[in-house]
């Protein structure tokens, strides 16, 4: 499971950077992650790979009769609704199809949108900025010693993962994208430290931060 997952990351990463050599390279590498998963499951005498391929054929068919067949789906909003209909009928339950073994930011994100399509959200963006002010100041008080400090985080978290998804914007990516640039900046500091002789452990954080002043502006 383990380089599944890391292959699953190189992938993403490869679609960021816009690099098609090395998008072609990291999905022939997570594909054979799942040939070797269906391999294993075809030697327990499970399944094989092409009933895997079989399996997604007959699931996208089944919940795009818009496409493949005669029933009329007019807009994206009632594809989404017919979409869930479906999964709630083969989950049972409308959080079933949200991985929990997703990335925790990822997973908030998931949980709310399927919550919100059954009309469990904040009407407007106000109302989550609101929320996450209120979960900043329990945070507050849970420093103060009024409460766990790690469960206010994930309450926090939670909020910020639900603000991003009524901006519009996927918090996972836009953190991923955060990472990149916080990681390119900081190189860019180590590097010009070197070029002055100096190494960073033994600069002052006020050196460090006009440094990091500088880079942002290149």
């Amino acid at each position: 499971m383990k380089y599944l997952l890391e292959e699953t990351y190189e992938v993403v990463d490869a679609v960021q950077e816009g690099d098609p050599e090395k998008l072609k390279e990291e999905l022939g590498d997570l594909l054979l992650q799942v040939v070797f998963l269906a391999q294993i499951a075809k030697e327990k005498g499970k399944f094989n790979i092409e009933d895997v391929a079989k399996a997604i054929g007959d699931k996208l068919i089944a919940r795009h009769p818009h496409v493949f067949g005669d029933k009329e789906l007019k807009t994206a909003e009632d594809v989404l609704k017919h979409w869930d209909s479906f999964k709630k009928k083969e989950k049972k339950n409308l959080l079933n199809g949200v991985p929990s073994s997703s990335p925790a930011l990822l997973e908030a994100y998931l949980i709310g949108e399927r919550t919100a399509r059954v009309g469990f959200d904040w009407e407007e963006a106000e109302g989550v900025f609101e929320k996450v002010r209120e979960e900043m100041k329990e945070l507050k008080q849970a420093l103060e010693g009024e409460g766990s400090v790690e469960e206010e985080v994930g309450d926090l978290l939670f909020a910020v993962a639900n603000l991003s998804r009524k901006l519009g914007v996927n918090p996972e990516l836009a953190l991923k994208k955060a990472n990149r640039k916080f990681r390119e900046r900081f190189e860019k500091i180590e590097r010009e430290a070197e070029r002055r002789g100096k190494e960073l452990r033994e600069m002052s954080l006020e050196e460090m931060n006009r440094m990091w002043e500088e880079v942002k502006g290149k």
